[in-house]
């Protein structure tokens, strides 16, 4: 896990991130549903096979990704997911994503809340400067909920990423630690019960 960012569960109202085990694979499998709903993701986990995989790579270099299972604290469920990545300690930087969700906590205060708990743990509790959010440059719905979360889009990386047989144009957004004190205020009262 991170020196920096690493932690082991962050706990805030609704939700509870939790470093993600091999043993959550049937349950994050069962997250995804129709894969249609995301078109705009590199890779989601489909099955079994493939969430052992995915949870696998993305507990393979603890220094450059902290992945988080997001469980659902009013019923205990495994609902999403959503990680630190590109974390950069000498520089006190890091980039927020791999987030995917159930479609019954979509545009709940799920996601609202388990990036309060990220931003508050990284800038709060690890004195982090700048926090970075990639997405892909037609995802709309992505944009829009990084945008709610209070980060300022800082433009359109060409050939960013490698997408299907191509590439992925990516819309990125970010928040320093200036900017963190209002975005607090505003998503505390968004995931105020």
């Amino acid at each position: 896990m991170s020196d920096w960012l690493g932690t082991g569960t962050l706990v805030g109202g609704r939700v509870t991130l939790r470093p993600f085990t091999i043993d959550d694979a049937d349950a994050l499998a069962r997250v995804v549903g129709d894969p249609a709903r995301f078109r705009w993701a590199p890779s989601v986990p489909t099955d079994v096979e493939s969430a052992a995989e995915w949870i696998s790579a993305a507990l393979a270099d603890p220094q450059r990704r902290v992945a988080f299972a997001v469980v659902d604290n009013t019923d205990g469920r495994l609902v999403g997911s959503t990680s630190f990545y590109d974390i950069d300690p000498a520089n006190l930087t890091a980039a927020i994503g791999y987030t995917f969700y159930a479609e019954n906590v979509q545009g709940t205060r799920v996601n609202p809340t388990a990036k309060y708990l990220l931003m508050h743990h990284a800038f709060d509790q690890c004195g982090a400067v700048r926090l970075v959010w990639h997405t892909h440059e037609s995802n709309t719905q992505s944009r829009a909920a990084i945008a709610k979360l209070g980060a300022t889009f800082e433009g359109l990386l060409r050939k960013h990423r490698r997408f299907g047989d191509g590439w992925r144009t990516t819309a990125q957004f970010a928040m320093i630690d200036e900017d963190w004190p209002a975005a607090k205020a505003v998503l505390l009262e968004r995931t105020r019960d």
